[in-house]
């Protein structure tokens, strides 16, 4: 006898699936006939839909099939019964680690994303005219790479138009397009970097099978005589800021740069990181805006000025690059929410975005001052400043014996969340990366005040 209740919640049709499922499982065997769907209906005062729905679940399941003319037969008696043995989520447990003082070199404040007026505008956008069931394009939607475009040639000097402009979901994302984009064409297949440098460059285009060839950086950025030794046809350089060391590439060995591109048939990959962040002097003009021949790929970002999470990145390809893009690329959609993007061309044409730029400024400057000026008064002669002046951190090395296991041992203890370049930038070059994007200005100063007393432990 099957058990069934029409009073709890469980529909009848599921309650005799699983008894039959049982009563299969303990009692039948292979090609044994079970009752037809008739006599349980009429056994059990229920409808024959309800019975047919059980039985179509054990034909769908495996267990039961139809012979025409004859009725159900038992067509296995196995089972796998998939319940779960623990409670998912506590599956795995992640130990909390308190960090008090977070100076994570590329982070802003949570406060400093202009919330209220990206809702205002969100919800403006979102409404019965932005079509929500089709593709979007696939180098992103015309209307923001045209205000990309504007602010770029008003701000940074690029010469580009709007079909130039590839959007990308964060700096990977677009190397990554990039790095299949020049292999598709047999245009490289080693890459120069800086050395140090980005690790994520360097890591992006080794999964995409690269050789990597290192090219030192000195005073002047990236050094000219090893890059006229290599035999890459691709660069990737920070010439404006590099990173990590801070230095910016002179007029002079820009064009130079430029001379070695046109000779070899090489291209050069500008990123452009944080040019909106600059705190002493005007942003230095873009290299692709010097280029003559079509030899300099840009990529810029709105991460470091604006939000790491909305996740907007954009590479502006020369000509030639996007006639190969459109020919071999045309399936590659822009990897970027729609509503993000309208958000963002709105946020840019009415203007919120080139004052959001001077608030940004304005805040991180003074944060900069900040810390620059804390580290100097507490830490006297025992450091030195490699980089400052830009971005969101400030680089600092020991000038007296040191040990950098103390340092990474006490500042946990202390609460303290450090970052080192050569974690970050390479295998050798190293340095203590002080962000101050993402604190407040008191926080600033209790974290170094703590740090101070870290750092002094750390002295041999």
């Amino acid at each position: 006898m099957y058990i069934l209740n029409p009073q709890i919640k469980i529909p009848l049709h599921i309650q005799l699936f699983e008894e039959m499922k049982k009563d299969i499982i303990e009692n039948y065997k292979i090609n044994q006939k079970v009752p037809s769907i008739r006599k349980i209906a009429s056994t059990y005062n229920i409808s024959k839909n309800t019975v047919e729905s059980a039985f179509s679940q054990l034909v769908v399941e495996g267990f039961i099939d139809s012979k025409p003319q004859s009725g159900y037969y038992v067509i296995s008696t196995k089972s796998s019964n998939f319940k779960l043995e623990k409670n998912i989520e506590s599956t795995y447990t992640k130990e909390d680690v308190k960090i008090k003082y977070d100076f994570a070199p590329a982070r802003l404040e949570k406060n400093s994303f202009p919330l209220k007026t990206w809702k205002r505008i969100f919800n403006k956008v979102i409404n019965e005219d932005l079509d929500l069931g089709k593709y979007t394009h696939n180098q992103g939607e015309l209307d923001l790479r045209i205000q990309i475009a504007k602010y770029l040639n008003h701000s940074r000097a690029v010469k580009c138009e709007a079909n130039q402009i590839i959007l990308g979901n964060g700096f990977a994302d677009s190397m990554s397009l990039l790095a299949m984009l020049l292999k598709n064409n047999n245009t490289a297949n080693t890459l120069a970097i800086e050395d140090p440098g980005y690790h994520v460059a360097r890591k992006v285009f080794e999964n995409h099978s690269y050789m990597i060839d290192r090219i030192k950086v000195d005073k002047n950025g990236i050094s000219l005589d090893e890059l006229n030794k290599t035999k890459s046809k691709l660069v990737y350089i920070t010439p404006s800021h590099q990173y990590p060391t801070g230095v910016s590439i002179p007029i002079s060995n820009r064009v130079k740069i430029l001379e070695w591109a046109k000779s070899n048939k090489a291209y050069i990959i500008e990123d452009d990181y944080d040019s909106e962040l600059t705190y002493q002097n005007r942003p230095i003009p873009s290299l692709q805006g010097l280029d003559e021949n079509k030899r300099v790929i840009y990529h810029g970002t709105f991460s470091k000025a604006l939000s790491p999470s909305i996740r907007v990145s954009y590479l502006v390809l020369p000509s030639n690059l996007i006639d190969l893009y459109n020919k071999n690329f045309a399936y590659h959609g822009a990897r970027v929410c729609l509503t993000t993007q309208k958000v963002l061309e709105k946020f840019m044409k009415d203007g919120h975005w080139d004052k959001h730029l001077r608030k940004i400024r304005t805040l991180n400057k003074k944060k900069h001052n900040l810390i620059k000026k804390l580290l100097e008064e507490r830490l006297k002669d025992t450091m030195t400043i490699e980089s400052q002046g830009g971005g969101l951190s400030i680089l600092i090395n020991p000038r007296v014996p040191f040990d950098w296991n103390i340092l990474e041992k006490e500042s946990e203890k202390n609460d303290i969340q450090l970052y080192y370049a050569k974690q970050r930038s390479g295998d050798k070059w190293q340095a203590l990366m002080m962000g101050f994007g993402g604190l407040k200005e008191n926080e600033i100063i209790e974290g170094i005040d703590i740090f101070s007393e870290v750092w002094f432990k750390c002295i041999i």
